[in-house]
C-alpha cells in the first residue's frame, strides 16, 4: 500500500511505525472473514481493511470526523485480523496510532467523553474500584441489567500458601481483579505451592496500563507501566518468570519493551520485564507430568474452554491451556467459533454493550452446543461477560485445578 503522510506525522516514531504497517498491507481482505463486528454489521469500514484506510487517509492529512472515531471506536481489537493476515499486518499497533490522533482532532460528545474519563481514572485504581465494587455488590438487585452484568458474585480468595521455595515467580495482581475475582491468583499461589514454586507479590504494581493506554490516555497508560516496572525491578535477579494470570494484562506487559524504547530511562527495563513475562499456560506445561499423578481421575465433567483474544491472537498462544487440563485428565472442549471474540474486549462491553452482548450470546451458544458443565477462560474480561449471560459456572481454568487438588 502506497503512502504519502502529512507533515505533522512523518519522520516521528509512530510515524515511521504506522508507515511500515500500512505498506505491509495488500488490501487482500482476508481479516474481513474473521472480524466479529464485520460480521454483525456488514459494513466495510467496521472490518480490519476498512478502518486501514480511514486510518492511512487521516494520517495522510484527510480531516477525521465523528463517524471516522465511531468506526474506529466499535474495532474490540481482538487481533484476530493479525492471525489472519498474510502480509503479518500488525494491526493493533497501528489503530492505536490512528485512534490517538483521531481523539486529538475530533471532540467527543459529552457523554461520551465522561463514560471514558470515569473509566481511565476509576478502573486502574484499586483503592477506587475495590470499595465501590464491593457497595455495588451489596445494593445489586437495585441496579440496571448493565450494572449488575459487572457486579458478578466474587468468589472468596481463600489460603494464600506460607511456605518459602527455592523456586520463585512474581505475578500481577491487577486492577479490578482482586475485587472481581481475587481468587484467581490464590488459587495459582496454591497450585504452584504444591508444585515447589512461591509465589509473590508486589505491592506497589497495579493496573498493567491497558485500560489507559487502549482509551486513548497513552501518556497514562505509559506511567501505569513505568510504575510497575519500578515496582518489580527489586525481585528481577530473584524470580524466574512474572507470571500473569489475566491474558489481557500479558500481552500489555510482554509489549512494554516495544511502548517505551523511546524511552531512555526505561527502555533497557522494559524489555527485561517483557522477556520474564509469561502467561500461566506458558509455565505450566513443565509440571504436566506432576499433575497428571496428582489429578488422576480428580476431574469427571465436560469442561469448555473459551481462548481469550488476548492470548490467541494478541499474544499468539494457542493450545498450552487445553494440552495442560487434557494432562491433568479434563474432558475439555473447544466451541466451533473458538476464534471468535467473546465481546468483553476491555472497556468495550461498557461502551458498546449492543454489540457486546450479541457477540457474548453468539459464544454462549457455541460453548453449550459442546454439552459441558463447566466454562473456562483465562481472563477476567472474558470470565465477567460470559458469566453475566449464562447460569452454567464461568471461571479461571487454574481453579478448576485448584479445587481437585488434594
Amino acid at each position: 500500500m502506497q503512502t504519502n503522510l502529512a507533515d505533522f506525522i512523518k519522520g516521528t516514531r509512530e510515524g515511521e511505525e504506522a508507515e511500515a504497517i500500512l505498506r505491509a498491507c495488500v488490501h487482500c481482505g482476508f481479516c474481513t472473514a474473521t472480524c466479529p463486528t464485520y460480521q454483525l454489521l456488514g459494513d466495510e469500514l467496521d472490518g480490519p481493511r476498512g478502518r486501514i484506510y480511514l486510518i492511512k487517509q487521516v494520517l495522510e492529512g484527510a480531516e477525521p470526523t465523528r463517524k471516522t472515531q465511531l468506526h474506529l471506536d466499535r474495532c474490540l481489537t481482538c487481533r484476530n485480523c493479525e492471525t489472519t493476515c498474510p502480509s503479518g499486518v500488525k494491526y493493533g499497533r497501528l489503530v492505536d496510532i490512528g485512534r490517538r490522533v483521531v481523539e486529538e482532532r475530533v471532540p467527543r460528545p459529552f457523554k461520551d467523553k465522561l463514560k471514558r474519563t470515569t473509566l481511565k481514572e476509576f478502573l486502574p485504581r484499586t483503592s477506587l474500584f475495590k470499595p465501590a465494587f464491593m457497595t455495588g455488590q451489596a445494593v445489586r438487585p437495585l441496579l440496571g441489567k448493565d450494572l449488575q452484568d459487572k457486579l458478578q458474585p466474587a468468589r472468596a480468595a481463600g489460603r494464600w500458601p506460607a511456605r518459602a521455595h527455592a523456586r520463585k515467580m512474581l505475578v500481577l495482581d491487577g486492577c479490578v481483579q482482586p475485587a472481581m475475582a481475587p481468587n484467581i491468583n490464590a488459587a495459582t499461589a496454591r497450585v504452584l505451592d504444591a508444585l515447589g514454586v512461591q509465589l509473590i507479590t508486589a505491592p506497589k504494581a497495579g493496573c498493567c496500563g491497558a485500560v489507559r493506554y487502549h482509551l486513548n490516555d497513552q501518556a497514562a497508560g505509559l506511567d501505569d507501566m513505568r510504575r510497575n516496572i519500578d515496582a518489580w525491578w527489586p525481585h528481577v535477579d530473584q524470580v524466574e518468570a512474572i507470571v500473569m494470570t489475566a491474558s489481557g494484562c500479558g500481552v500489555t506487559v510482554k509489549e512494554y519493551g516495544h511502548l517505551l524504547a523511546h524511552d531512555e530511562a526505561y527502555a533497557a527495563k522494559a524489555k527485561r520485564i517483557s522477556a520474564l513475562t509469561k502467561d500461566l499456560s506458558e509455565i505450566m506445561p513443565a509440571f504436566q507430568d506432576e499433575l497428571a499423578v496428582k489429578l488422576k481421575g480428580k476431574i469427571t465433567k465436560r469442561v469448555a474452554y473459551h481462548p481469550p483474544c488476548t492470548l490467541q491472537h494478541g499474544q499468539q498462544i494457542r493450545g498450552k491451556v487445553e494440552s495442560v487440563l487434557y494432562a491433568a485428565g479434563v474432558d475439555v472442549v473447544l466451541c466451533g467459533d473458538n476464534h471468535l471474540c467473546c465481546g468483553s474486549a476491555g472497556t468495550y462491553s461498557v461502551l458498546h454493550p449492543e454489540i457486546a452482548h450479541e457477540l457474548r450470546d453468539r459464544k454462549l451458544a457455541s460453548l453449550a452446543a459442546t454439552g459441558a458443565e463447566e466454562i473456562v477462560s483465562a481472563n477476567i474480561g472474558c470470565l465477567t461477560h460470559l458469566q453475566s449471560g449464562t447460569t452454567t459456572p464461568v471461571t479461571h481454568w487454574i481453579e478448576l485445578l485448584d479445587r481437585a487438588l488434594p
